[in-house]
C-alpha cells in the first residue's frame, strides 16, 4: 500500500501543469520539443524533490484562485521547479542546452540574453533592460503567416523576431501578437532591418532594367521613404523599368503636361467649363489636410491638375472624390524635396518653383494611371461604385453573417456608409499617413485600386464588428460608421488591416499565383 502511495504521490506530481511552469509554444522562433530529438532530457529519476510539494484537493474556486494568482510571477515556485529539474535531468545537457537556446534567442533579437520573461500586460521596459521574450501570443502569428498566407519567407539574414509575422505576399511585416511597440525591438536591429530593406530597393531601382514583378512583391509590406516617389512611379505606370529611359520620358511627360496647361487652362471660365471649374475651386478647401490645402500655391496645382484631367476625359469630367486622389501622389512627390515628421504639415514655401512645376506634372500623370483603372466609379450614376458597394454587401454576408443581418436588421444600407469608401478610396476614414502606406500595397497589388480594396473595405467593417453589435439603434450605428475612431491609426494599423484582407482574398481563393507557394 505504501508503494501504490508513492506512485500515486509521484504520478500526480509528474502530470501536474503548476502555474508558471514551461509549455510548448508553437509558432515561436523554436521549433516544438521533440521527445524522439530530446530523449535525454526526459530521463527522470525516481527520487523525490529535496522540497516535496504537498498535494490538495482545490475544490472551491477561491482556493483555485489563491493558489494561481503568481501564476506568472518570478519567485519560489521557479525556484522549487529548478531544484526538482536539476535532480532529474543531466546538468551537462540541461546547461548545453539552456546556453545554445538562450545564445540563439539573444542573436536574433539582437538583445542581450534574456534573464525573464514578464506576463502578456508587461508594459514595455525602458531601453537600457532587456525586453520581454515573445509571448504566447505567437500562436496567433502562425495562423496567419502560415495557414493562411503560404508564402515564400525571406533568408535567415534578414529574418525580423517574431513579435513580428513572416512576410505576406513578400515581406509584409505586421504585429500580431505580443508588443506592437517599436520601442521593444532593440533600436539597432530596427535600423538594421531598415537599413537592408532600403539597400534592396535601391539594388532593384539602380539596375539597367527594374524587375517590376520583384519591386510589387517588396513593395507590399510598404515602401521605405525616400524611395517611395521613384517607386510609385514606376508601379503606377508612368515612367519604364529602363533606367536610360526614364530621365526622357520624365522631361517629355512633364512638357507635356504644360502643353496642356496652356491650351486648356485658359478656358476654364467659358460657359461651356465654368461650372466645372467652379465646382473645382469649392471642393478643395473642404479637402485634408487643411494645413497643406489651404496653401495657395497647392490650391492652384490641385485646381490645375483636376480642370485639365476633367478636360481631358469628358465621359466622366470631374465628380467629387476625384479631388482626394490627388492628394497622396503630391504629397509623397514634395517629401522627396523637403525634410517634413507628419504629412499633413508639408510646407511648400521654400520649394523653387521648378521642382514644384514637376511635381505637378508627375502628381497629375500617377493620378491619371490610377483613374484609368477605375473610371466607371466617376461616369455617369457612378456605376462602378454601385457594383463594389453590391459586391461588398455579399462578401460581408459570407465572411460575417452576425455583422451583416445586424445592419439589415436596423435597416442600414451598405451604400449609406459604403459609397464614400469606394469613392474616395477611404481616404476620409483614415488619416493621409495610414493612405500613404495603404497605397504602397494597392500599387503592388494586380487591380489594387479596383479589385483588392474590396477585401480591404470588408477586412476594415469587420475589424469594427463588436462596436456595430453593440449599436442597437439606426441613427447611433449610421453615425458610428460614418465617423470610425481611426484619427490615432498608424502603420501598424494599416498592416493589419491588409494582412486580413489578404487573408479573406486567399480564402476565397482569389490570390494572384505569384503569391501562392
Amino acid at each position: 500500500m505504501a508503494s501504490d502511495g508513492a506512485r500515486k504521490q509521484f504520478w500526480k506530481r509528474s502530470n501536474s501543469k503548476l502555474p508558471g511552469s514551461i509549455q510548448h509554444v508553437y509558432g515561436a522562433q523554436h521549433p516544438p520539443f521533440d521527445p524522439l530529438l530530446h530523449g535525454t532530457l526526459l530521463r527522470s529519476t525516481a527520487k523525490m524533490p529535496t522540497t516535496p510539494v504537498k498535494a490538495k484537493r482545490v475544490s472551491t474556486f477561491q482556493e483555485f484562485e489563491s493558489n494561481t494568482s503568481d501564476a506568472w510571477d518570478a519567485g519560489e515556485d521557479d525556484d522549487e521547479l529548478l531544484a526538482m529539474a536539476a535532480e532529474s535531468l543531466n546538468s551537462e545537457v540541461v546547461m548545453e542546452t539552456a546556453n545554445r537556446v538562450l545564445r540563439n534567442h539573444s542573436q536574433r533579437q539582437g538583445r542581450p540574453t534574456l534573464q525573464e520573461g514578464p506576463g502578456l500586460q508587461q508594459k514595455p521596459r525602458p531601453e537600457a533592460e532587456p525586453p520581454s521574450p515573445p509571448s504566447g501570443d505567437l500562436r496567433l502569428v502562425k495562423s496567419v503567416s502560415e495557414s493562411h498566407t503560404s508564402c515564400p519567407a525571406e533568408s535567415a539574414s534578414d529574418a525580423a523576431p517574431l513579435q513580428r509575422s513572416q512576410s505576406l505576399p513578400h515581406s509584409a511585416t505586421i504585429t500580431l501578437g505580443g508588443t506592437s511597440d517599436p520601442s521593444t525591438l532593440s533600436s539597432s536591429a530596427l535600423s538594421e532591418r531598415e537599413a537592408s530593406r532600403l539597400d534592396k530597393f535601391k539594388q532593384l531601382l539602380a539596375g539597367p532594367n527594374t524587375d517590376l514583378e520583384e519591386l510589387r512583391k517588396l513593395s507590399w509590406s510598404g515602401i521605405p521613404k525616400p524611395v517611395r516617389p521613384m517607386t510609385w512611379k514606376l508601379l503606377s505606370g508612368y515612367l519604364p523599368a529602363n533606367v536610360d529611359r526614364r530621365p526622357a520620358t520624365l522631361q517629355r511627360k512633364q512638357k507635356e503636361y504644360f502643353a496642356f496647361i496652356e491650351h486648356y487652362y485658359d478656358s476654364r471660365n467659358d460657359e461651356v467649363h465654368q461650372d466645372t471649374y467652379r465646382q473645382i475651386h469649392i471642393d478643395i478647401p473642404r479637402m485634408s489636410p487643411e494645413a497643406l490645402i489651404l496653401q495657395p500655391k497647392v490650391t492652384e496645382i490641385f485646381e490645375r491638375i483636376l480642370f485639365i484631367w476633367a478636360i481631358r476625359h469628358p465621359a466622366s469630367g470631374y465628380v467629387q472624390g476625384i479631388n482626394d486622389l490627388v492628394t497622396p501622389f503630391f504629397v509623397v512627390f514634395i517629401c522627396e524635396y523637403i525634410e517634413a515628421e507628419e504629412v499633413d504639415t508639408v510646407d511648400v514655401s521654400g520649394v523653387p518653383t521648378e521642382v514644384l512645376c514637376n511635381i505637378e506634372a508627375d502628381t497629375y500623370w500617377c493620378m491619371s494611371k490610377l483613374l484609368d483603372g477605375i473610371q466607371d466609379n466617376y461616369t455617369f450614376a457612378q456605376p462602378g461604385i454601385q457594383m463594389k458597394v453590391k459586391m461588398l454587401e455579399e462578401l460581408v454576408s459570407r465572411i460575417d453573417e452576425q455583422v451583416h443581418r445586424h445592419l439589415d436588421q436596423h435597416e442600414v444600407r451598405y451604400l449609406q456608409f459604403a459609397f464614400r469608401w469606394m469613392n474616395n478610396l477611404l481616404m476620409r476614414e483614415v488619416p493621409l499617413r495610414c493612405t500613404i502606406r495603404l497605397w504602397d500595397t494597392y500599387q503592388s497589388e494586380p487591380e489594387g485600386f479596383s479589385h483588392f480594396h474590396l477585401y480591404v473595405c470588408a477586412a476594415f467593417l469587420v475589424r469594427w464588428r463588436k462596436e456595430i453589435l453593440e449599436e442597437k439603434d439606426f441613427q447611433e450605428l449610421l453615425l458610428f460608421l460614418q465617423n470610425l475612431p481611426t484619427a490615432h491609426w498608424d502603420d501598424e494599423d494599416i498592416s493589419l488591416l491588409l494582412a486580413e484582407a489578404y487573408r479573406l482574398k486567399f480564402a476565397f481563393a482569389d490570390a494572384p499565383n505569384h503569391y501562392k507557394k
